[in-house]
Formats: C-alpha cells, sequence, structure tokens
C-alpha cells in the first residue's frame, strides 16, 4: 500500500503533498497585490473567473527568495472547501511512495512545522518532506484566505492570465 504525491522542490529540498489535495499546476499569472495580507500571501489571481488566494511556500516556511525564478509555479490546492495557489520552486513528478518508505517527522522538528509535516519519505537516494497543507496554516491564517478569496466581490479582476502547464 502507498500513497500517491506530487513531488515539488523549494531550494534544494522536495516536497510531496496528497496528489488528492492537487487541483492543477499553471504558470504564474498576473498577482494582483492585496494590502494587509499576510506577507507569506503573494495575492490573488483569476483562475477561470474564480478568484484564488495565492501563497509564497517559501515566504511560509521562513525561507529567503528563489535563486532562479524560472521554473517557478503555482500548485493549486484544495484545502476542504477552499481552493488556493502555492508558489513552488518547480514540479518533478507524481510519485507513488510505500507507506514503509515513510518515517514520522522527528520531535526534534519545531511545533509550526511539526502539524505541517506528516513524515519523511526516503525514496532511492532521496528524502522528500510529505507536508500535509490542512494544519500548514492555522485557524485564523485560513480565515484570512478565506476573506482574500472573496475579494472579487469589491474589485473584480479582469481577464483570466493563467495558462496551463
Amino acid at each position: 500500500m502507498g500513497k500517491q504525491c506530487v513531488i515539488f522542490w523549494l531550494g534544494k529540498e522536495h516536497y510531496g503533498v496528497d496528489i488528492f489535495q492537487v487541483r492543477e499546476i499553471i504558470r504564474i499569472p498576473e498577482i494582483v497585490k492585496v494590502p494587509g495580507a499576510p506577507e507569506f500571501v503573494e495575492g490573488v489571481i483569476n483562475l477561470r473567473g474564480g478568484v484564488i488566494p495565492v501563497l509564497d511556500l517559501r515566504k511560509r516556511f521562513g525561507m529567503g527568495e528563489a535563486e532562479d525564478a524560472e521554473g517557478r509555479c503555482i500548485v493549486v490546492v484544495e484545502l476542504g472547501e477552499q481552493t488556493l495557489g502555492v508558489i513552488v520552486d518547480g514540479v518533478s513528478e507524481v510519485l507513488e511512495i510505500d507507506d514503509a518508505a515513510i518515517e514520522p517527522p522527528s520531535p526534534f522538528v519545531t511545533p509550526m512545522q511539526t502539524g505541517a509535516i506528516s513524515g519523511i519519505a526516503k525514496v532511492d537516494e532521496r528524502l522528500i518532506i510529505l507536508l500535509d497543507l490542512e494544519r500548514a496554516f492555522s485557524g485564523k491564517e485560513r480565515e484570512q484566505l478565506s476573506t482574500l478569496a472573496r475579494v472579487d466581490e469589491m474589485a473584480p479582476i479582469e481577464g483570466d492570465r493563467s495558462e496551463a502547464l
């Protein structure tokens, strides 16, 4: 038995999220900044008529700026009733990971990250950090993201500039 994950990277680290949370992967379109949004929120985009918040996982996880912006993309995910985009440095593959290859995260991982990290998978010579995006954001942050998704009621975004990869 195993789980299918979409594998992406931030810097030199590989991460995986459950394929059932991923709706699609798109190029980065024009992002509209929203005043007062949390630092890790880049803004909102119009995706086929729907406004979705876009987060930068590098900022959320306290990493520096991307050295190479080329290849960065947005992974559109479903978190319960909410759709949002997360900017990653690149997506490499969909991978079936055997349950036996997954270990729980170390107790030395910081509390914020412990909830977000569901396990560490050893695949060939790689270590892949498995993320639980549902737990990566606090209740207050999820509420803020939900508010951003409704920003279209205040100021509609013209056109849809997103392109599927």
